[in-house]
């Protein structure tokens, strides 16, 4: 059985439709992979790796969780409302769940699957903080870095070979599993510098948007240097922006996150 997942005939063509631009960064992408099939695969890994691990529910920590997710989470619906693409989250199924684990890390997959790290908390303190990490990670999703990823990956595995074509089901499933590791090793899964800049830029909007402080977002990233232990390689090797570069571009960021921020109602 084969999946279709291109649509255009040549890589001009397919370049030119297959570009998604980012409604609220401007940044435009190739996502040549189904949609559909990602967001079916992300809920099962998403429950798989739910399962594996231990779902903190019901405590103060896990309620703001869902609370600050959920604020994020109509933000972003009321903005792609009044720009005329809802449809861009028609699809998505949110949920947000506090993991017990250790490691300063939270993660959103394609569809809105959110999991915060229970080792993380510590170094949000707030509500804004914890904003900053869940504004970064949903932007993510959002984006579409996933589909980004996977069609880079599908590009670099099978060339012009897919192009106009089809690709089979084990075929689809191993470029899945490579950029999203299957159960508990999900939270692995690393993006390019320009995804992670983007999603810096795009979940401190979104933060504002929902009515946090987008001024917190500094400070946490700060805490988060400070916490994370051992080297870090240089900025052209890392996957991860170098942080003053990162607090650099927040700063130029910030005048525009204030101007939604104000509007949500929150004081200057």
């Amino acid at each position: 059985m084969k999946i279709t997942h291109l649509l255009g005939i040549g890589a001009v063509a397919l370049s030119v439709s297959a570009c998604t631009t980012n409604p609220i960064t401007g940044r435009s992408s190739l996502q040549i992979a189904n949609n559909s099939e990602i967001l079916t695969m992300s809920a099962q890994e998403y429950k798989t790796t739910l399962s594996k691990g231990k779902v903190i529910s019901g405590t103060a920590d896990a309620k703001r969780v869902v609370s600050v997710g959920s604020r994020i989470k109509s933000a972003a619906e009321r903005y792609y409302q009044t720009i005329g693409r809802s449809a861009d989250l028609a699809n998505y199924s949110w949920e947000f769940n506090l993991l017990q684990s250790s490691e300063l890390n939270a993660w959103c997959m394609p569809g809105g699957k959110v999991a915060v790290y229970t080792g993380i908390l510590p170094v949000t303190k707030n509500d804004n903080g914890l904003a900053v990490v869940m504004g970064h990670e949903v932007s993510h999703a959002l984006a579409g870095h996933g589909n980004e990823r996977i069609s880079q990956a599908m590009v670099a595995q099978y060339g012009g070979s897919i192009l106009g074509g089809t690709i089979s089901n084990s075929q689809w499933a191993g470029i899945f599993e490579k950029v999203y590791p299957i159960g508990s090793q999900v939270a692995l899964l690393k993006y390019g510098r320009n995804q992670e800049s983007e999603a810096d830029e795009m979940g401190l909007y979104l933060m504002s948007m929902a009515g946090y402080d987008p001024r917190e977002a500094v400070p946490f990233w700060n805490r988060m240097e400070s916490a994370s232990k051992g080297g870090r390689q240089p900025e052209f090797l890392s996957t991860h922006p170098n942080p003053e570069t990162r607090i650099s571009d927040i700063n130029k960021d910030l005048p525009k996150a204030l101007e939604y921020y104000k509007a949500a109602g929150g004081k200057i």
